[in-house]
C-alpha cells in the first residue's frame, strides 16, 4: 500500500525497550541514591542494581543467560545513564521525589520487554504476566533496600498492580491479533497512567491491619 509503514520486528521493538527502561531505572536509582550521603562509587552500584535487577531475576527463574551479560549494551546503556543523571544533578537542584517520575516510565518499559521476553520462550500467560511484573518491580525493590528505604512495591501507591494490570492487558492484545508494536504501547500508557494516577491521587490497595 502506498501509505503503509513497515513493521518494526518484535525483537527489535523488545530490545528498544529493554534499553530505555535500563536507562529510565538507572536515572531514577540515581536520584534516589542523590538523597543519601553516597558518594559515586555508591550512586553507581545503586543505578545499576535498580536498572539490571528485575530482568536478571527474571532470567534467572527462566533458566535463560542473564540479559546484560548475553549483550553488554544494557550494561552500558545503565552506566551512561547513571553516569550522566549524576553530572547533571551536581549542578541543577532538583525535587526530592523526582526520581519517581523516571521510575514510572522504567516499571512501564520494564513490564512490557518483561512479559514479551516470557511470552518469547513459550512461558504460559500467567507465568509470563508475573515475569513482567518481576522485571518491573525488583530493580526498584533492591534500589530502596539499598537506599534504606521501605520499598514502593510494600508501602506506596499502586505500583506492582499496575505493573500486572499492563502485562495482562499486552498479552490479552496479543492474544487478540494486536500487532507487537500496538500491544506493547497501550500496555505501556497503561502502566504508565495507573502508576502517575496513584502517585497524583494515591491510589492504593487496603493495607493489612489485625485486630490484635
Amino acid at each position: 500500500m502506498l501509505f503503509s509503514r513497515p513493521m518494526i520486528p518484535i525483537d527489535i521493538l523488545v530490545y528498544g525497550i529493554g534499553l530505555a527502561g535500563v536507562a529510565a531505572q538507572a536515572a531514577a536509582g540515581v536520584l534516589e541514591a542523590g538523597r543519601k550521603p553516597f558518594d559515586l562509587f555508591g550512586v553507581v552500584i545503586v543505578a545499576l542494581a535498580a536498572a539490571l535487577g528485575g530482568g536478571s531475576l527474571r532470567d534467572l527463574l527462566l533458566d535463560r543467560t542473564v540479559f546484560w551479560i548475553a549483550d553488554q549494551s544494557y550494561l552500558i546503556t545503565a552506566l551512561t545513564a547513571g553516569l550522566v543523571t549524576f553530572a547533571l544533578v551536581r549542578f541543577v537542584r532538583l525535587p526530592g521525589k523526582l526520581f519517581l517520575l523516571p521510575d514510572a516510565v522504567g516499571l512501564a518499559l520494564f513490564t512490557v520487554s518483561g512479559t514479551q521476553a516470557a511470552l518469547a520462550l513459550g512461558a504460559p500467560w500467567l507465568v509470563a504476566s508475573l515475569m513482567g511484573v518481576v522485571t518491573g518491580v525488583f530493580g526498584g525493590i533492591v534500589r530502596d533496600v539499598l537506599c534504606n528505604e521501605v520499598p514502593l512495591v510494600f508501602s506506596g501507591e499502586l505500583y506492582a498492580t499496575a505493573s500486572w494490570a499492563g502485562a495482562l492487558l499486552l498479552i490479552a492484545m496479543k492474544a487478540s491479533g494486536a500487532t507487537p508494536g500496538t500491544s506493547a504501547l497501550a500496555a505501556g500508557v497503561l502502566v504508565l497512567v495507573i502508576r502517575l494516577g496513584a502517585m497524583r491521587f494515591g491510589w492504593r490497595l487496603p493495607v493489612f491491619s489485625a485486630r490484635l
